[in-house]
């Protein structure tokens, strides 16, 4: 394995009427009027994003920039905010960040996975996500650590980063995010991600706690915890890794065997280094080999996309989109040429100090700390959880990168750390009439959920459960254990 292993990777009508209406008053030399409006609403209007290119029409706004976290060294990071589709301001606020570490947020789950839009097949517009998680609250996406996407740093060093470092940038963010945003300061504030997210995610959530319990004014209004097969213990999830490749038929027995009789793990490393035994190491490699490149270990059952085919049809001026069962597997690559248009990244107030290269789904000038994907999670997740927050782990069941065998035990591990009981015992769950996967609950608290024929990145692979999920949660109501359609669907 390499040190990426764990990264997975408008304005509507009557909008449009409000902005052509308030152009008109600049025109007439009434700007304060706008000032006014804006004000009112609590929203910057530079960040305002009209309308992206070839972005389909909708209800909702908007917005996109930077937010400088430190002034001296020029350290900013980038933003894009979509408001819910209906009645934003009942709704919640939802922070999402991918993983990586070193992975855009932006490209991964605001443009591939739960956001309002996908990049087309040509690579030059969009098209609408209707499963988008906007549909049950106000999201946030990220673009965390400096170096990663847009976000950066005019001091070199900066970019020598690691946990302690962007949990810290993260609440300078949204404390002056909510400058930017102050009607959002007392919304119930969830934290949600995937893969290495599942370190960013808790320990923000850690710095969140602390900031509370020393400020004696504004304080987070955390009200929830979601990860998706989330990194949380390196060598339970490496070890998981083969024990999927051999539950799944990827590896022959033979070699799962010795895996299982040879190797530990105690000492694996995010780098891929362990100081194993030949024979363990001759397994490994052989069971690497075996899997081989023709599959995509983050979606298992998912076709690969040949990108050299697809720049073909690109040049034909053909469609490129690879359909596998439902799924775009091209999208990551329409997704980086759509981002690296100009007219793009205008639309977005991106890219304001024009870097010296392309945007990329994950950094390539980042030096992340090796040691902290070490870090177990586990305690930062209890004290999350005595803070009577609740937290939902889920999985996507064909994920062989952070699969569902490591993620079950730690959360189970936890739960009887914690003295909890099961309160729901583990069984199915069901999305318009047919099996969702399957969730235990411990303790009213802490929630391991699976999604079945999901992967790595479940609102990719199954958006339709994905929201019925995250619905779930924001409105801190179970998962349905019968197949009678719920009030979500």
């Amino acid at each position: 394995m390499d040190k990426g292993w764990v990264c997975c990777e408008r304005v509507g009508v009557l909008e449009m009427g409000r902005c052509w209406f308030v152009g008109v008053l600049i025109v007439l030399g009434c700007a304060c009027f706008l000032g006014n409006i804006v004000g009112v609403q609590g929203y910057p209007a530079k960040d305002l994003v009209v309308s992206l290119p070839g972005q389909p029409k909708v209800g909702f706004r908007q917005y996109a920039g930077y937010v400088d976290i430190d002034e001296k060294h020029g350290r900013s990071l980038f933003y894009y905010f979509v408001e819910a589709e209906h009645h934003y301001h009942k709704k919640p606020l939802t922070l999402w960040l991918n993983g990586g570490p070193g992975c855009s947020s932006i490209g991964g789950g605001a443009f591939t996975e739960l956001g309002p839009f996908y990049p087309r097949g040509d690579g030059r517009g969009l098209r609408r996500n209707s499963m988008s998680w906007n549909k049950a609250s106000n999201l946030l996406f990220v673009e965390s650590p400096a170096g990663v996407g847009w976000s950066y740093s005019n001091t070199t060093s900066d970019y020598n980063t690691g946990d302690a470092s962007t949990a810290n940038d993260m609440l300078l963010f949204l404390l002056k995010w909510y400058k930017k945003f102050p009607s959002y300061r007392s919304r119930g504030l969830f934290l949600t991600g995937e893969s290495y997210a599942g370190h960013y995610i808790p320990q923000l959530a850690n710095v969140l706690l602390d900031y509370n319990v020393h400020s004696a004014g504004f304080k987070f209004n955390i009200k929830g915890v979601a990860i998706g097969n989330p990194l949380l213990n390196l060598e339970r999830d490496a070890q998981a890794t083969y024990e999927y490749f051999w539950s799944h038929g990827m590896i022959s027995d033979e070699i799962g065997l010795a895996i299982m009789k040879d190797c530990d793990f105690d000492d694996y490393t995010f780098t891929g280094s362990h100081n194993e035994s030949k024979s363990c190491n001759d397994a490994l490699n052989q069971a690497n080999n075996i899997v081989g490149d023709y599959i995509n270990n983050y979606d298992v059952i998912l076709d690969v996309c040949y990108p050299s085919i697809v720049e073909q049809e690109l040049r034909l001026k053909k469609m490129a989109t690879k359909i596998s069962i439902g799924v775009d597997v091209c999208m990551s690559y329409e997704r980086s040429l759509y981002f690296n248009l100009p007219q793009v990244q205008k639309a977005l107030h991106a890219n304001r100090t024009n870097l010296p290269y392309e945007w990329s789904m994950c950094s390539g000038i980042l030096n992340y700390n090796d040691s902290d994907p070490n870090i177990n999670i586990l305690p930062v997740l209890k004290r999350i959880v005595k803070n009577h927050i609740p937290v939902w782990v889920f999985s996507g069941d064909q994920d062989s990168v952070v699969p569902l065998l490591g993620s079950r035990t730690l959360i189970r591990e936890l739960a009887q750390e914690l003295k909890f009981k099961i309160t729901v015992p583990y069984g199915a769950w069901f999305h318009r009439g047919q099996v969702g996967g399957w969730v235990t609950e411990y303790g009213n608290l802490l929630s391991f959920v699976t999604v079945r024929g999901a992967a790595h990145m479940v609102p990719y692979a199954q958006p339709s459960r994905a929201l019925h999920l995250f619905s779930s949660f924001v409105h801190g109501r179970r998962l349905p254990n019968t197949t009678h359609p719920s009030i979500d669907e």
